[in-house]
Order: structure tokens, then sequence, then C-alpha cells
């Protein structure tokens, strides 16, 4: 009766320390996935502007980044 509850404790501690490494080594993956087109996109970039929210350079840059990032 002991050795079985041994054996069981020790299959159960095998298997609880094989799950601890499927983690993926602390690889992490981000993910970002937008729901505005493009030009809603814009269209809230110039309002953030006019609004005085960015500055001209921070709104150019940001303009660039938006048109290249869909090319």
């Amino acid at each position: 009766m002991k050795t079985k509850i041994i054996v069981v404790l020790i299959c159960s501690l095998f298997f609880c320390a094989s799950l601890t490494n499927c983690g993926g080594g602390g690889a992490k993956v981000e993910s970002h996935v937008s729901t505005q087109t493009l030009g809603q996109q814009l269209i809230d970039l110039d309002r953030a502007f006019k609004e005085g929210v960015l500055t001209e350079k921070e709104y150019k840059n940001s303009k660039q980044a938006l048109l290249k990032k869909y090319k």
C-alpha cells in the first residue's frame, strides 16, 4: 500500500514538473491587431494634430509611419 502511494506521488510530481516547462522558455509573443482602417487612423491623427495633442513633427512622423505600414 505504501509503495503504491509513493509511486503515485512520484508520478504526480514528475507530471507536474513536466508541465512547468510547457511555457515556451519564457518567450513572449505579442500581436497587435487594428480594427481601424487606414483612412480612420489618418482622420484620428489629423484631429489630434488640430486639437494640439501632437506637434507638427509628431504628426508628420506618425503619418509617415502609418503610410509606410500600409504599403
